[in-house]
């Protein structure tokens, strides 16, 4: 399989199913299109017809974009692994709050970007960014009190890697988190497959303002 991403210094969307492979060990061929470049959007195109990353073409040239299909396909290919909570109720909540990570909190992404190797503390802290800040604090406590943790469901899930790019936001712009939030944020950024985006994140060297090829 291919997976088709873009810079990992900023596009939180390619972030998250690469994750999900990285962490339960399926094999991949990363293909890493800059962004914000004259020839992005072509490069993209020649993958995945929305022209946006992420885009998965499996083995058997099925082509998937977007990060939640994406994960979705992945959780149906490899059922062998937990990428879901088994317990129908627990796997109902995971869904629905990766759901409205994908399709919400646009005050976060529109004010709060992903820029790991930035430090803004105190910055972008719009009513609105901080709303969807407290509401994907009390988010996480709630889900780490019904499970127990270490992460949202006890183990890493699909769930954690789409709220994954959140936690690289909150590292960089430092908004205000419960003990609770911030105890999950770091053991989210200690989890090995998340330093290890985070490392290769470190060593780009490319450098870009706005972008808008990420879904």
């Amino acid at each position: 399989m291919k997976l088709v991403i873009g810079d990992k210094n900023y596009s939180s969307w390619s972030m998250r199913p690469w994750l999900v492979l990285k962490h339960f060990g399926i094999p991949f061929e990363e293909v890493v299109i800059p962004l914000a470049e004259e020839q992005t959007r072509a490069s993209i195109l020649a993958h995945s017809p929305s022209g946006k990353v992420p885009c998965l073409i499996a083995d058997d040239g099925v082509t998937v974009w977007d990060s939640l299909a994406i994960c979705e396909t992945l959780a149906e290919r490899f059922a062998q692994h937990a990428m879901w909570p088994l317990d129908a109720k627990a796997r109902g909540r995971a869904r629905s709050i990766s759901a409205e990570m994908h399709s919400g909190f646009g005050d976060l992404r529109n004010n709060m970007w992903m820029n790991i190797r930035a430090k803004f503390p105190g910055k972008g802290a719009t009513p609105g960014t901080l709303a969807d800040v407290a509401r994907i604090d009390a988010m996480w406590c709630e889900c780490l009190e019904l499970s127990g943790g270490p992460f949202l469901f006890g183990d890493f899930t699909i769930a954690d890697a789409m709220y994954a790019p959140v936690v690289m936001r909150f590292n960089t712009w430092q908004p205000t988190l419960s003990e609770a939030a911030a105890a999950y944020a770091r053991r989210v950024t200690e989890q090995p497959a998340v330093a290890a985006w985070i490392s290769d994140a470190l060593r780009e060297g490319h450098d870009i303002a706005k972008y808008d090829v990420c879904a």
